[in-house]
């Protein structure tokens, strides 16, 4: 099972949360990034539907995989020191 983290962070004059590098929109106050950011971890572990998906590499052969809707990563949130 993966696992993923999102940080609560100072960003573009407010505050944001990242996962993996990438930033979420900027807001205003501490609590709202970290409100945001627990809702976003929540919905993470929510399952899905299992699904056929469909993709080309990068050398033009296409691959057919089921992504099962369990397979849910764990999340945590890590709040500014």
């Amino acid at each position: 099972m993966s696992h993923v983290t999102y940080k609560i962070v100072e960003h573009d004059g407010g505050w944001a949360y990242t996962v993996n590098g990438v930033f979420s929109e900027s807001y205003p106050t501490h609590a709202m990034a970290l409100a945001a950011a627990k809702r976003a971890a929540t919905e993470q572990r929510v399952p899905g539907r299992t699904e056929a998906i469909m993709y080309e590499t990068a050398d033009g052969v296409w691959h057919t995989e089921t992504a099962s809707g369990s397979d849910r990563p764990e999340t945590e949130v890590e709040d500014a020191p």
